[in-house]
């Protein structure tokens, strides 16, 4: 064999070895982020002081589903304040983001048997003098904004992968998940006005609208240095 055809089967096998690799880790990924959510949202559920296992079950997969969401927007900006550039696309921040995903869209199966069990049309329309009109009051907008937050992530979902990353290109790619951000804003909105409608304890939800605020500031805050340095 030619010395030129032994640099290209080595190389083939250091890509065969590092795609196995790579593969090994993201499954050890879903499987610790997987367990983690579960049981995650297990003692949120047993925590809840609430004889609707529905309604538990709603607010556990929520609490889980945002946790990991603003672990999901933070890595980009915890890089920003070390002032390491973080890569396009990195495995353990995607892992993070489609278990969010996948969490929330639970949250959405379960959290729309809460209210209306049977009437799932009525979390966004009512019925007033023989038609049908728009909720325009706060359990209506909590709904929309959580419906619009939700296509984003069902939509960054089905592209957080690599076949999506190469047919989109970087450019169009980076442009589609930069709305991860308005699916922050709309969740803390949906969140806010449940806390609203419900009568919810406002303590933890502060919290986590204070969590949020700093990712998206710190997170802005490094898209504006970056575009600044170009």
């Amino acid at each position: 064999m030619t010395p030129c055809g032994l640099r290209v089967s080595a190389l083939a096998i250091v890509t065969a070895r590092t795609t196995v690799t790579r593969r090994m880790r993201r499954v050890r990924n879903h499987t610790a982020l997987g367990a983690a959510s579960v049981g995650t949202a297990w003692a949120v559920f047993a925590a809840i002081q609430s004889n609707d296992a529905v309604f538990r079950a709603s607010v556990a997969t929520a609490y889980v589903a945002l946790g990991l969401f603003l672990i999901t927007v933070g890595f980009g900006p915890y890089a920003g304040l070390r002032r390491r550039r973080y890569p396009v696309s990195a495995d353990v921040r995607r892992d993070f983001g489609i278990w969010s995903a996948l969490v929330a869209i639970v949250h959405v199966v379960v959290g729309l048997q809460v209210h209306l069990r049977g009437k799932m049309w009525e979390y966004f329309v009512r019925p007033v003098k023989g038609a049908v009109v728009p909720r325009i009051d706060a359990f209506g907008a909590a709904n929309y904004a959580g419906l619009a937050a939700t296509l984003i992530l069902v939509a960054l979902l089905a592209t957080s992968n690599d076949a999506s990353l190469r047919r989109l290109g970087t450019g169009r790619w980076q442009s589609l998940h930069r709305l991860v951000t308005w699916a922050l804003i709309l969740t803390l909105l949906h969140a806010a006005a449940y806390q609203f409608v419900e009568k919810r304890r406002w303590e933890a939800v502060v919290g986590l609208i204070v969590c949020s605020a700093a990712a998206l500031w710190l997170r802005r805050d490094r898209i504006r240095r970056r575009q600044s340095s170009h």
